[in-house]
This record gives C-alpha cells, structure tokens and sequence, in this order.
C-alpha cells in the first residue's frame, strides 16, 4: 500500500494528509528505498545531477529572540557573541567568488545593530562588486517595509524556516511570540518578489507524526521556493539541552517527501545533516537534495555561530571547506554547478535574469592549480 501511495504522489506531486501521515507511520526500509529512488527521479528530471553551491556568511550571532533550541538565543549568557565589520563581510565575499561562488547567504540572529540602513549598505556594496551574484538573507522576523528596502537594494532571496506548522508546538518552542506572525512573514516574502525559503525541524521535543504532515500540508500549499529542513540537534545551553536529536533516517524521509509534493524547490542538505552523520549530506543530496552551503565565516568566528552541538567544519579555511564539499558531491555521483542557482521555474518566469553556464568547474581550476 505504501509504494501504491508513493507512486500516486510521484504522479501528482500531492497526496492526502491521512495517506501522508500513513506513509511517515508505516514506511519500512524496503519502502524507504523506494520512496528515495522516485525522490530521486523527480530531481533528476527537474535539476539533473546538479547540486549548487552556497557560501554561507554567519555574521552576527546577537539575537532578541529566546527560541527554546538555540544556541545564540538571547538569554544565554555564555555564548561569545561577534559581529563582523562591513570589512569583513566583504572579504568574505571576494573569498567566495573566487572559489566559484555565485550566491552568499548572509545569515545571523535577530540583531537590532543591524538596521536596514546597515543591510541596505552591505547589500549594495556585494552588489557593485558582483552584481550578477544572487544574494539570500536569512535574518528572521523583520517588518513588510524591511523586506521591500533590502529586496529594492539588491537581495534576491529570504530564507525564513517556519520551524513547524503546529501552532502549540511553535509557541511552546518560541516563548512569547505569535505563530501567525511567522507565517505572515513568509507570505510578504512571497508577495514583494523574492525567491523566498521556509522549512522545518525534523526529531523536536514533543513533535509528532500528524505535526509532520502539517508541515509537509504547509509547504504544499505557501510552494516556497526554497525548503531547508534538517534534524533537531540539542545544544547544551537551553532548556532542551538534554532532549534526542532527531535521526537522520526521519530527515531523509522528509526530505524525499518534499521533493516529490514539490518537484522545483531548491532542497538543502544542511550542515545538521553532515553533523549527525558523516555521510548525511551525500545521502539528503541521494533523496532529492540539490543545495550545500560551505561556509565563507572567518574561522575564528565559526565555533561561536552554535545553533547546536557538534557543528562540523567550523576549522576548516573556505577553500578547504569548499574542496571538501565538491570531493563528497562528485563521489556520491553529482555534479557542482558554477551557477547562480536559481529556482527552476522562478528562471522560466524571470528569463532576463542572467544565468551563468553549467561548466563543471573544478576548485583546482577555480585557484590556479
């Protein structure tokens, strides 16, 4: 029955929630193999064997928010907080180029010192020095207006994971904050143009299979653009410090489920994913994972950007990382895309945004080797 429910959502791209809910209740490896093989199919026939790269910029790990799993929430009193300079984002950004980079993803907490004059003045100043390079955020909750003036600047992309689609297990998870909110905050996004991300947390205290699917029932329905999901991982300085880690079999499960209720989403495989499991990241990549985010942060900045316990590659320099990340992808049997990486459809209806050409190239050649 199960393989009957997953060909009719590799057919239709949908299914119902009581057949979702009893594929995530039932699944047994035989099926979970199938279940990937058809995840598998659905990304080759939209993106081919292509993965894209991400360099990824952690530059403030100051936030107001108290999210109950966070590492840099804003009550944890030991956590070494930094910001880097409008110097060092830069450099971050000539790194990146030149190891073949065609997006930055600038990321960090919830951080009043960054205004959107401050955004506003890094946006513009990546853009006149790289002006075809796509430029995602990921900042958090800001108001409608914020994301109209860093999107009229330069930004091409928002990622907000909406964390989960239960609104008692998102208000228990973020003390005095409003579910509703959160959502209201991708469907801006959506609405002042961005290719916009949201995504969810695999393995949270308290969450159950039916708060899955509402997960999966919600991406369905906002089709972001982008979907990060990855496995709750517990970091030692909150309440739920001593709490499970989520598995990287129920991630992966999710992670094909998405790609198949969602066949053009550009699907991550995170850096949670590679710090549960060695090879994590190849095998979200084998379920219908297309991104990867290597990390441009200074090395000296990386160990105190701790969302959660046992982050990898927080000392490797970004060429090392980068090298590293492009080894796995070909030996899991992809291919790197020197590209913007854009979401496929979002490129069909946006033809005048320049794309570059899918040469495979390698970081050897990329550095002059």
């Amino acid at each position: 029955m199960i393989k009957g429910y997953i060909d009719e959502l590799f057919e239709f791209n949908n299914l119902s929630d009581e057949k979702l809910l009893y594929i995530l209740e039932n699944i047994d490896e035989d099926s979970k193999e199938y279940l990937i093989e058809k995840s598998h199919e659905t990304r080759m026939r939209t993106y081919g064997n292509k993965v894209f790269m991400r360099g990824l910029i952690e530059f403030t790990n100051y936030c107001k928010k108290n999210c109950e799993y966070c590492g840099i929430q804003g009550k944890n009193k030991n956590a070494d907080r930094y910001r880097l300079t409008y110097d060092q984002i830069m450099e971050c950004a000539v790194i990146g180029d030149r190891l073949g980079y065609k997006t930055y993803v600038l990321q960090g907490g919830e951080d009043p010192y960054f205004t959107d004059e401050r955004m506003i003045e890094i946006i513009r100043g990546i853009k006149e020095m790289f002006p075809n390079n796509a430029i995602t955020l990921s900042l958090g909750e800001r108001s409608y207006d914020s994301y109209k003036k860093m999107f009229d600047a330069g930004a091409d992309r928002y990622l907000l994971r909406h964390e989960t689609a239960s609104k008692e297990l998102y208000e228990w998870l973020h003390p005095g904050e409003i579910f509703g909110d959160r959502i209201k905050c991708l469907y801006n996004l959506k609405e002042i143009g961005y290719q916009f991300g949201a995504g969810f947390m695999v393995g949270l205290p308290r969450q159950t299979k039916r708060d899955l699917v509402k997960d999966l029932r919600f991406v369905k329905e906002i089709e972001p653009h982008m979907c990060g999901i990855g496995p709750f991982i517990p970091q030692k300085e909150t309440s739920l410090g001593e709490y499970p880690a989520g598995t990287l079999e129920d991630t992966v499960i999710m992670l094909a489920l998405v790609r198949l209720l969602l066949p053009n989403v550009l699907l991550p495989a995170t850096t949670a994913l590679g710090s549960i499991d060695k090879l994590g990241r190849e095998k979200g990549i084998k379920a219908g994972g297309n991104v990867v985010m290597p990390n441009l942060s200074p090395t000296n900045v990386r160990e105190k950007y701790a969302l959660y316990d046992g982050k990898i590659c927080t000392g490797d320099e970004a060429a090392e990382c980068r090298k590293c990340i492009e080894r796995r992808i070909n030996n899991a049997g992809f291919e790197v895309a020197i590209t913007r990486g854009d979401n496929v459809k979002w490129s069909h209806d946006n033809p005048d945004v320049k794309q570059y050409d899918e040469q495979q190239v390698s970081i050897n050649s990329i550095l002059g080797f």
